[in-house]
């Protein structure tokens, strides 16, 4: 990045103040008219400034770099990838090029009548016909700029099949997998996972599936054995072969290594610099100096959500909340979407998140997706009863949690399983028999008991309540036919079970001492309130106009899903997909 010279001490300190001042003015959402920032030290000038190296970031500066602009990302982080890099990378996006070599019979009227279905009124009908008609060929852009490739997540549903459009075998992708190697030194500043794969294996998000069920089932033994020849063979190659979110976000990065786009790391956004009401560039702190970035034609904002932002989760999210149950990049502290609202953006959607059910484990939140599917368990609340479907769509589960804990206290909740259920399955990544960590019984996310009576005493529930209703679940259980809230109705509930239950592979009762109980909370992948954007991710004043040169994609933005949740991936999707938008808009 061009450094025009050093600000001096009286700089910084005009640029301060001009700072402080610009907060009071921007507090109610007002923008000035004059440059606030005019005397601050410019760091340097480009078509385009992109905040936030995330997916959404790092797709929209591949765009534009492509169409032969400058660009620059700004990054918080000394890492490059957000939350991204922590997950499964699942990616969302109807009719790309990828689902359909595999087979998979979809259309857009088909994804036009299910997103319409899912989402309602949540978002704009032109946001959702922006994200299916431009997500192909964003899928196809990156592929064709970068070293991403992509796999069929072969039956991994979309949250709600039975909807009209709806696909039982799922339209959801993930990255293949690809060797670290590529980026050189630059692996160093990957963003970790969340969840970090065993050494000597290869597993991509949809081998989990396969592998909780290992001790149990042929094909999970195989998928494992498979998960291992892969590490053998790039061990044996001389590979870092990376996977999920990393894999994802080290093509990205290679792909902007390609384009010659700089990535300024430890360069966290301030402010916006906003003239006559129009964005010009950014604020950044540098080395720990404030200084101005310049931006001719735009600047676009995919600096993640507000996850780990406790004052602004207290404003506009139900209690409890947590920021310490989410799984998001640590960074995420809304710093785009407040800075956004100086300019005057108008906000959406900040009440809710990408939510799942969520164990607070001693070692940091397990986001709990196959645990609560599994037969053998069932989530009750504070008074011991059983509330929702344990299978259903994890936003779903803590939507349901929010909705009634007022009078029902579902807020923590408690996964019953017993020793049969430890026995069978993998649980995060602990094998079947072996025990919970000992940091999990000393903050309290599980407890263990000969009896129900006696689990139920550690975990202040109704001993009584608590017996009762695990014998009618077992009931149920036994029948194959969740009489009470459906579970096993869908065919998304069956994704993570086993194929070895019958009548019901979601349902099996608990019957072997001793039994434990874990806590679940309200946790996220991150946020999904932010600017409002239209169908071009241009950011919108709360009377519908548009502030000039200012864009949004990702967690950064309220999300095209509204409050719900298509399938796998409906957060990777959108925002590379808007993210590609904003830059060809620009």
């Amino acid at each position: 990045m061009p450094v025009h010279g050093t600000p001096d001490l009286s700089r910084r300190r005009v640029l301060q103040g001009a700072a402080a001042g610009t907060a009071a003015l921007f507090g109610a959402g007002v923008a000035t008219g004059a440059n606030a920032y005019a005397d601050a030290p410019v760091l340097g000038t480009y078509d385009v400034v992109v905040v936030g190296c995330g997916a959404a970031g790092m797709t929209a500066a591949l765009t534009v770099a492509a169409r032969g602009l400058s660009v620059v990302v700004v990054e918080k982080a000394p890492t490059f990838g957000g939350s991204a890099a922590r997950s499964g990378a699942g990616i969302w996006l109807p009719n790309n090029s990828v689902i359909l070599a595999a087979g998979v019979p979809d259309t857009p009227a088909l994804a036009a009548q299910y997103l319409a279905a899912v989402v309602g009124d949540g978002s704009t009908p032109a946001r959702q016909h922006a994200f299916l008609s431009t997500g192909p060929a964003m899928l196809s852009f990156v592929m064709a700029h970068s070293p991403c490739r992509f796999k069929w997540m072969d039956g991994y549903s979309d949250y709600y099949p039975e909807l009209p459009g709806g696909m039982p075998g799922g339209r959801s992708i993930e990255p293949d997998v690809i060797d670290g190697h590529i980026l050189g030194a630059e692996l160093a500043h990957l963003n970790p996972a969340y969840l970090p794969v065993p050494a000597g294996l290869v597993v991509f998000s949809q081998d989990y599936k396969w592998i909780n069920l290992a001790a149990v089932n042929a094909k999970g033994t195989a998928v494992a054995a498979e998960a291992a020849a892969r590490g053998a063979a790039a061990a044996l190659a001389g590979q870092k072969p990376l996977t999920m979110g990393q894999s994802l976000a080290t093509g990205l990065r290679a792909g902007l290594m390609q384009a010659g786009v700089s990535v300024l790391l430890n360069t966290p956004l301030t402010d916006l610099n906003i003239v006559n009401g129009r964005a010009t560039g950014v604020v950044v702190t540098q080395n720990g100096a404030p200084g101005v970035i310049t931006a001719r034609r735009g600047v676009i904002v995919g600096s993640g959500g507000f996850e780990h932002n406790a004052a602004m989760r207290a404003q506009y999210q139900q209690q409890p909340i947590g920021t310490t149950w989410s799984v998001g990049a640590k960074e995420n502290t809304g710093d785009g979407i407040l800075a956004g609202q100086r300019a005057g953006a108008a906000l959406a959607l900040m009440d809710d998140a990408w939510w799942g059910p969520t164990i607070p484990s001693g070692d940091g939140p397990y986001f709990c997706l196959a645990e609560r599917t599994l037969p053998g368990g069932l989530i009750v609340n504070q008074t011991g009863h059983r509330f929702v479907d344990e299978a259903a769509p994890y936003v779903d589960v803590v939507h349901t949690m929010y909705r009634q804990n007022a009078t029902a206290a579902d807020i923590p909740s408690w996964l019953i399983i017993d020793q049969n259920f430890r026995d069978r399955y993998v649980f995060r990544d602990i094998l079947p028999t072996l025990p919970f960590p000992a940091s999990w019984y000393q903050n309290g996310s599980v407890y263990r008991d000969l009896t129900l009576w006696g689990l139920a005493n550690q975990i202040g529930v109704s001993p009584s309540t608590l017996t009762n209703t695990v014998a009618h679940f077992n009931g149920l259980a036994i029948t194959g036919k969740d009489t009470d809230y459906g579970r096993g109705v869908s065919v998304y509930d069956h994704y993570y079970t086993d194929p070895a239950i019958s009548p019901n592979s979601c349902l099996a009762p608990l019957w072997l001492a001793p039994f434990y109980a874990l806590k679940i909370v309200p946790g996220d992948l991150g946020t999904k309130g932010g600017m409002v954007t239209d169908e071009r991710a241009r950011v919108l004043r709360a009377d519908g106009s548009v502030i000039g040169g200012l864009y949004a994609a990702g967690n950064a933005s309220a999300a095209v899903m509204g409050h719900s949740y298509a399938g796998a991936g409906s957060t990777i999707g959108p925002a590379m997909t808007f993210g590609y938008i904003a830059g060809n808009d620009i």
